[in-house]
């Protein structure tokens, strides 16, 4: 954040005996200024913060500020629901094998109200394999968000996931998961604009950070109401009573 900017307009004085009427001219010029000023000040002010927020927005769903997760099923979470933070990369095999486990399982909760799903994807595994296809696969899902079709997105990721680690995601595979995901028409143009521009990729910057602030040192992490149960969860039957016992 940068701290607004400040200027001072000097008060003129005249010397002696001022002709009222270009007194009144003078304090009508003052005023004019003072305004430009201010206005200029205040545009000023919010050049960096709103560039920064127009270049980079926060993706639709987002809670918990910049680098929170996204709220995968807000219409539909019960308000006596338990938050179920699932904390995920894109490139990670184990991530892949819980989706394929426990993804429907999860998702039929959310979308029954039994939970509130919110989904922090992070990039870390760029760094370790060498790529950048976690980043843009959570750009990609970001701008999924943006859609309404952050879940059904997010499945089809997973469900692509190459068998072999750090063989990542090309444009053409992520542009193909929008699709399966069922964003067409207008709404799949806008998400290729997008995804193509990494409308998002300062959002999955500031996701990683917060992820590690909050103690997340490896994906998968699944957290039910801030309790971590990704050791727990071990069947659907597991992960059903775990939530019904959180639920209140």
């Amino acid at each position: 954040m940068r701290p607004d900017a400040s200027k001072k307009i000097a008060k003129a004085t005249p010397k002696s005996g001022p002709n009222p009427v270009v007194v009144g001219a003078i304090i009508a010029v003052v005023v004019m200024l003072a305004v430009v000023v201010a206005i200029v000040i205040g545009n000023n002010s919010k050049s960096g913060p709103s560039a920064t927020a127009s270049g980079n927005p926060v993706p639709a769903g987002v809670v918990g500020g910049t680098g929170g997760g996204i709220f995968a099923n807000a219409t539909t979470a019960k308000s006596n629901a338990p938050t179920m933070d699932a904390y995920e990369d894109f490139q990670c095999p184990t991530c892949g094998e819980l989706e394929r486990t426990l993804g429907p399982q999860i998702r039929t909760l959310a979308n029954a109200g039994q939970i509130k799903l919110v989904y922090h994807m992070m990039s870390f595994l760029d760094a370790n394999l060498g790529n950048d296809s976690s980043t843009r696969a959570a750009d990609a899902a970001a701008c999924a968000a943006d859609a309404g079709k952050f879940l059904q997105y997010h499945a089809a990721v997973f469900a692509g996931q190459p068998t072999q680690e750090g063989a990542g995601y090309t444009n053409a595979q992520l542009t193909q998961f929008a699709k399966t995901a069922g964003i067409t028409g207008s709404a799949l143009t806008t998400w290729q604009q997008c995804a193509t521009s990494a409308q998002h990729a300062q959002y999955v910057t500031d996701v990683e950070t917060a992820s590690g602030k909050a103690g997340v040192t490896g994906t998968p992490t699944i957290k039910l109401n801030g309790t971590d149960i990704t050791k727990t969860m071990t069947t659907p039957e597991a992960l059903v009573a775990t939530v019904k016992a959180a639920t209140h």
